[in-house]
């Protein structure tokens, strides 16, 4: 079976067998040498000041950033993922002003700008790169670059879950950055991350805030190369021989070639892709039969995609780009989506799909 969901995503053999040497205690020199190089290349990859990795999902780095840096935040809901951040603040009793869409269109930066205009107490923006409940991409670089000319110490939270590793993030104008171990770094579920600028230091300096989420106390002991709690130590070992493998430029380079062509193939053959600005971490397709297609291909063709969620959830189907993905097994892909539908009666099978897949995964 082939695993295309957009997250978890296979692990290479090269990062399994990492992981499976025996477990090392998280307060020894021998663990600190692992962690202080996955916090080397984790800020030299993201460009920021600092990072801080976390014994946790995404949403814990999620709750963390908003109890740290917001007062009074933009959130901007384009999915499940931006709700999340709205469903964060409700719990702590945190005053937002959301900016909601429906889950395929994202916000223009002069929508932004006039809320901001509008109410200046907002401190902070949380955004997603990707939202992948729908595949969507927000142009969050110009949304941050046009809230800090507004105002320099507004706090721009990006979770780039679905992001980090896919593709380069111009990390210029965001504050706190969010990643996860289970997509793109092809880790087990676990570990979260903050990429941390100037201003997120400042921030977590003066807001000593929460218990197990506590950035101030797990910063003071990660640039000592331990952590405040127990830390994912299988996990951070893995991470370390992914960025001993991984050639990041390659892997930009594939994974957009590979979301392409995929777009561009599945178009092809009458398919319609869902997000009017399609990220690159997957490709999300509206289609009344999902449910169907996605049965029969996990069925028959030993493919595992995913499919959506709340009123989404039997018409859209996504498909994972993140990773190391051979291109073999991403052109299977769009063959066996083609044979689905002539299987169900929808199109008649003529290679379509992986012609036009192989013509432009070789030209992007």
């Amino acid at each position: 079976m082939l695993l295309f969901t957009p997250g978890p995503t296979p692990s290479p053999e090269s990062i399994r067998q990492a992981m499976a040497i025996p477990t090392l205690h998280h307060r020894t020199k021998e663990f600190e040498s692992y962690f202080a190089f996955c916090r080397e290349k984790l800020i030299e990859m993201l460009k920021m000041r600092d990072v801080l990795m976390l014994a946790s999902s995404g949403s814990g780095a999620m709750e963390a950033c908003v109890r740290t840096f917001c007062k009074k935040p933009l959130i901007v809901n384009s999915g499940k993922f931006g709700e999340r951040f709205s469903k964060i603040a409700k719990a702590y009793n945190i005053d937002f002003i959301e900016l909601k869409s429906e889950w395929d269109t994202a916000p223009s930066v002069d929508s932004v700008e006039k809320i901001l205009s509008e109410n200046k107490d907002i401190d902070s923006i949380c955004i997603q790169i990707c939202e992948s409940a729908g595949g969507l991409r927000h142009n969050v670089e110009a949304i941050a670059k046009m809230a800090k000319s507004l105002n320099p110490k507004i706090a721009i939270i990006a979770d780039g879950i679905t992001a980090i590793g896919v593709e380069k993030i111009d990390t210029t104008h965001i504050d706190a950055l969010i990643g996860g171990s289970q997509k793109a770094f092809m880790l087990p579920p676990g570990m979260s991350l903050i990429g941390l600028s100037d201003l997120a230091l400042e921030l977590i300096e003066a807001n000593d805030v929460g218990f197990y989420f506590n950035l101030k106390t797990e910063l003071k002991n990660q640039r000592k190369n331990t952590t405040a709690w127990t830390s994912p130590t299988s996990i951070i070992i893995g991470l370390a021989k992914y960025f001993e493998v991984a050639d990041l430029e390659a892997i930009y380079r594939e994974t957009r070639a590979r979301a392409k062509a995929t777009q561009k193939a599945l178009s092809a053959i009458g398919l319609k892709i869902y997000p009017k600005s399609p990220a690159l971490a997957m490709t999300t397709i509206y289609h009344e039969d999902s449910v169907a297609i996605r049965k029969l291909l996990k069925e028959k063709y030993a493919l595992n995609i995913a499919g959506g969620q709340d009123h989404l959830k039997e018409l859209i189907f996504r498909i994972n780009h993140m990773g190391i993905i051979p291109i073999y097994e991403a052109s299977w892909v769009v063959n066996g989506i083609e044979l689905a539908l002539d299987e169900l009666g929808l199109r008649k099978f003529d290679g379509t799909a992986n012609k036009v897949f192989l013509e432009n995964y070789n030209r992007i």
